[in-house]
């Protein structure tokens, strides 16, 4: 993640208190970069399920000898779970924060093909949505992006994923494969924000998806900031290729 201004005046400013309930290890800490999408499902189980887990804003911290040493992958989210176990990527860390919370399944249903269902679009979402996400959106954290490649990546998510989405996860009900939230929405609709950096690209998503977005992330009030965040960045990206027709 890159040092923009928009970046720079929002990490260290961010409030980052999660609420307690369960009964879950103690001292668990969450690092986290505030405004990222892949930071935003962990938060927000963490603040629905009331876990007793410490939010870290790690901006500038990952490349330090302290942090590498807890997680050589140096990303975030990272889940410290004591002073000698962490684990990171959101998809691990969500599954793992529903299944030592006593209300988890309330995110990841205990039931074998309705986890199944949930496991199934959060690989869909790692292997083929989400990689069509950068080229659009990353400009927003000061990384080169190309308005050509964002065009062929906006026409994969319109011509199949988007449709992939709508016609058959969305098929029969408000969230995917259910009538209620679950991490597998909340890995998918706070990325969705990326395409709000193309003006012109957001117009051109199906209303359905739309829908489906602002759905999600009402649902979700305690990371409504951070959703908020990565939406005015998005929104606010003035670089090159920001009108661009899709």
């Amino acid at each position: 993640l890159h040092r923009t201004a928009g970046a720079a005046a929002f990490f260290p400013t961010m409030g980052l208190c999660a609420s307690s309930k369960p009964a879950v290890p103690s001292g668990m800490k969450l690092h986290v970069l505030p405004p990222s999408a892949n930071s935003h499902g962990c938060i927000a189980v963490v603040k629905d399920l009331g876990m007793d887990i410490e939010i870290e804003n790690a901006y500038g911290k990952t490349r330090s000898e302290e942090f590498i040493k807890m997680n050589p992958c140096h990303v975030c989210p990272t889940l410290e779970i004591d002073d000698t176990t962490a684990i990171w990527e959101s998809g691990a860390i969500m599954r793992y924060l529903c299944n030592i919370a006593p209300n988890g399944d309330k995110l990841y249903p205990k039931d074998p093909l309705k986890r199944a269902r949930v496991d199934m679009v959060l690989d869909w979402r790692q292997t083929a949505l989400y990689p069509c996400l950068p080229a659009i959106g990353y400009g927003i954290f000061g990384m080169p992006v190309d308005t050509d490649e964002a065009k062929e990546k906006f026409k994969s998510l319109q011509e199949e994923h988007f449709k992939i989405l709508t016609d058959v996860y969305l098929k029969d009900t408000k969230f995917c494969f259910s009538d209620t939230p679950t991490i597998a929405d909340l890995a998918i609709a706070p990325a969705l924000n990326f395409i709000k950096a193309r003006k012109k690209f957001w117009e051109a998503v199906p209303q359905a998806v739309k829908d489906y977005q602002a759905r999600v992330l009402e649902a979700f009030p305690g990371a409504k900031e951070n959703f908020d965040a990565l939406e005015g960045m998005a929104t606010g990206w003035d670089g090159e290729g920001n009108d661009a027709e899709p």
